[in-house]
């Protein structure tokens, strides 16, 4: 029986968000949650680089583009992360008084490195 597009779409994205941690983990982040799930959002990897909380948005991009990372990470999406970051800090007030960064990590996308990393990628004052 073959795998349906979902089930292919979604063994792409983990295998992708497992790239994208190893690839933070070797410079030295520490991932202290992955898929954190609210009603509303999810959070594909939280992590420490240094003393900045770090939320990483992981898009595997085998057969994407310019185009497409910039459809699949609209306005409406980037507020989604944000507001589910926000119930993180809620939820682990250890974070309250840190810097918070927004980071996009693109995997495999045609005619960029295996893992694209994009720091900064987007802010709350977008």
């Amino acid at each position: 029986m073959a795998e349906s597009s979902v089930e292919t779409t979604t063994a792409t994205g983990k295998w992708g968000e497992e790239k994208a941690a190893t690839y933070l983990k070797s410079l030295g982040y520490k991932i202290i949650a992955r898929n954190f799930k609210r009603r509303g959002g999810e959070l594909d990897i939280i992590a420490l680089d240094g003393e900045i909380l770090v939320i990483a948005e992981v898009k595997t991009l085998p057969s994407g583009n310019i185009e497409t990372l910039s459809h699949e990470l609209n306005l409406r999406k980037q507020k989604r992360i944000i507001e589910t970051s926000k119930r993180f800090i809620q939820m682990n007030r250890q974070y309250n008084d840190s810097i918070i960064r927004f980071d996009v990590l693109v995997i495999d996308m045609p005619g960029f490195p295996d893992v694209y990393h994009i720091k900064d990628a987007f802010s709350e004052l977008v």
